[in-house]
């Protein structure tokens, strides 16, 4: 395992803005006001060759509502598992009150904290820095997170003081274990606000990573974690609550909707959440018809069983056939994430989509179910399939050499014929098209 890093301070000292400058892209989000990081947050960095894991924090406030308290247990979380902690101080003000606080519970461990006076953007500055030594927690070390001037002196530090076992490569594979290594399934949590997916990602996990709170648009940024199963290590995605671009009305949600997207995209699983309560809103039609775009599985999953009377789980029943048929024969499970209830019924659904998702073929098989689709119904024009195979999987791909172009419609008849018939369930498949003068 890689050293672990925690980035932490009150709110709006340029947490997240360090955490993007030091992996060198725009990992999180960002805005010039206080609140907008709420989740801890994990990524893999490295430097002068040392790999090491950044956990982006919220910001530690005493006192607040209960939203912030959770914030800043999670905050006080992260210190407690992080290896060295980077406490970041904005020199521009000086030591607030919430700045001794949060020095109080890191001189406990003063050998394995470092002050980050951050936005010091120049040399003129940074005798303000030299006020932190104030904190007792030793020497400050001078940054602008936002230009990066002295970050580089910053990872320097970092190096010494991160535990010896990394020095030598440790989490580094070898060319012979990348060979071995399993392949990590991401299954991405999707949903409206407040349907319940951070309790769900809470419950699978088995720790509490993401902030819980029934106001809507808690989560803001897309927080993972991968968890060991008996079918191989999963990492499980909770996303910020989609809505309708048209309802967006700030940028930390657009960027919000922006991660969340991304991470459907580049997942293998996802798992659509609804409020059974509630029922299959226009909204979550979209979202699913987004998701199956992106060429991924989905598991439906409705939330907040145990609340519904017998006509509310009659009615939500009839909207899931009526309103997602075109997810196909795509699980349905009835659950209580807050309680546990059925959540275990969902590593059976995971696998056996994991396992479609994997599979191959072969190509006897595959042409044998073209011919027969091409008998049934002939495609338009004269247009024929002239062999067939699979090319790849995750997700199945398909290649289809023809002696022209075929039409669209056909197509889709042939996808269907090729999921029903090959027992592929509810896996997007992709067909590839190569005419024969290719």
């Amino acid at each position: 395992m890689s050293p672990v890093v925690a980035i932490v301070g009150r709110p709006n000292v340029g947490k997240s803005t360090l955490l993007n400058r030091i992996i060198g892209r725009r990992e999180a989000i960002v805005e010039e006001r206080p609140g907008v990081t709420r989740d801890r947050k994990q990524v893999d960095a490295s430097w002068q060759g040392r790999p090491f894991t950044l956990v982006d924090t919220g910001g530690w406030l005493t006192g607040g509502d209960s939203l912030d308290e959770q914030v800043s247990r999670q905050s006080e979380k992260a210190i407690a598992d992080a290896d060295v902690v980077l406490f970041v101080v904005d020199a521009t003000v000086g030591v607030t009150e919430d700045d001794d606080r949060v020095a109080a519970l890191l001189r406990g461990r003063a050998d394995s904290v470092i002050v980050v006076a951050n936005k010091v953007d120049d040399r003129v500055h940074e005798a303000a820095s030299w006020e932190l030594l104030s904190l007792g927690l030793g020497d400050p070390v001078p940054v602008s997170a936002l230009h990066g001037r002295g970050t580089g002196d910053l990872l320097d530090r970092l190096l010494d003081m991160l535990p010896e076992e990394a020095a030598a490569g440790d989490g580094e594979l070898s060319g012979k274990d990348e060979e071995i290594a399993p392949r990590v399934m991401g299954v991405s949590i999707v949903g409206r606000p407040n349907v319940g997916k951070s309790t769900l990602f809470n419950r699978l996990i088995g720790e509490e990573r993401a902030v819980v709170h029934d106001r809507p648009g808690t989560t803001r940024d897309s927080v993972d974690t991968i968890v060991e199963t008996e079918h191989g290590p999963v990492r499980f995605i909770d996303t910020a609550g989609m809505r309708r671009r048209a309802r967006i009305d700030e940028d930390t949600e657009y960027y919000s909707l922006v991660r969340a997207l991304r991470s459907v995209d580049t997942s293998d699983v996802a798992l659509l959440v609804i409020d059974a309560t509630i029922g299959v809103t226009h909204q979550d039609q979209r979202l699913a018809e987004r998701v199956d775009a992106a060429g991924c599985p989905i598991v439906v999953l409705l939330n907040k069983w145990d609340l519904c009377d017998t006509d509310q789980r009659a009615d939500v029943t009839e909207q899931v056939g009526q309103r997602l048929h075109f997810v196909g024969d795509a699980p349905v499970l009835r659950i209580s994430a807050l309680t546990g209830r059925n959540v275990g019924r969902l590593w059976p659904a995971l696998a056996e989509s994991i396992e479609d998702y994997r599979t191959r073929i072969p190509t006897r098989r595959v042409n044998d179910v073209v011919r027969a689709a091409q008998s049934e119904h002939p495609a338009p024009g004269g247009a024929r399939v002239l062999y067939a195979t699979q090319g790849a999987t995750d997700p199945p791909t398909f290649t289809l050499f023809t002696n022209r172009e075929l039409p669209r419609t056909w197509m889709r008849y042939l996808e269907r014929r090729l999921r029903d018939d090959l027992g592929l369930g509810s896996t997007p498949i992709k067909l590839r098209v190569r005419r024969r003068s290719e």
